[in-house]
């Protein structure tokens, strides 16, 4: 089996709540992580069951949990005492919690993997944590996998999905922003800005910013091939020409100003 493989068939016996307990920023990062080396035992939310599994996968042995099992749960946001500060809807990994600023919040219960990472951001303390009702209503243990098996598919295909909303907004705005740096102006003017120190340092940023996007898109290319995502890898292809482009204006601004 390839490491990429291995990886693959660890993040599959991950519960895919994303709730980071395992001291990584998701469950496909502890998946790396363990194919790296890392302790199995570090998933309450898959608890016993997916300890077994890992442990039959690796070969290693079934140690105690690092901490304790915990059963699948779902937020419940304390409408009437919500302020509308959004701060659970950055911190949930799946965006499950809908609401504006200033506005009610409510979480999409279907969805949410019970990660508790939106409690703590809470500045009115108005989010619960209670039994996910869907485990609660299931009639036997086939039920029960099922839903498991839903919330696992669910939470990495949502998870999946927010990361790239990140990312594609991230870029955005770091477009944007080479953009404003590259194309400054003469006070009053329409042509393009005096080769002074000034120009020649913003754009000397300029270029140290395009070449930093052209180099974390390779590196997000590198990681997805790595991983076998190939949505994540599809993404990364398609925005490395955009990025060298920049680069390359970038480039020719400063030459212009060093000319001059």
């Amino acid at each position: 089996m390839s490491q990429r493989e291995r990886i693959a068939a660890i993040d599959a016996l991950l519960p895919q709540t994303q709730c980071s307990k395992c001291g990584f920023d998701g469950c496909l990062p502890y998946a790396e992580a363990i194919a790296a080396g890392e302790p199995i035992n570090r998933c309450p939310p898959g608890g016993e069951a997916t300890l077994v599994r890992l442990a039959a996968l690796t070969g290693r042995p079934v140690e105690p949990l690092a901490e304790p099992a915990q059963p699948p749960l779902a937020a419940v946001i304390r409408e009437d005492e919500c302020i509308g500060c959004t701060k659970c809807i950055q911190a949930c990994p799946v965006d499950a919690i809908l609401g504006a600023a200033k506005r009610m919040h409510t979480v999409i219960v279907d969805e949410c993997t019970g990660c508790e990472l939106c409690v703590a951001p809470c500045p009115v303390d108005c989010i619960d944590l209670v039994p996910h009702p869907t485990w609660q209503a299931a009639e036997g243990e086939e039920e029960r996998d099922a839903y498991l098996a839903r919330r696992a598919t669910l939470g990495r295909t949502r998870h999946r999905a927010r990361q790239a909303r990140l990312a594609r907004e991230a870029k955005e705005k770091r477009l944007e922003r080479q953009k404003r740096m590259m194309q400054q102006r003469r006070p009053g003017g329409s042509g393009p800005a005096a080769a002074g120190p000034a120009v020649k340092r913003q754009r000397q940023m300029a270029l140290k910013a395009a070449e930093q996007a052209v180099k974390r898109v390779q590196q997000q290319l590198e990681s997805a091939q790595r991983r076998g995502d190939a949505q994540a890898e599809a993404t990364a292809r398609t925005q490395l020409p955009e990025a060298e482009r920049l680069l390359a204006e970038a480039r020719s601004a400063l030459e212009q100003s060093q000319s001059t």
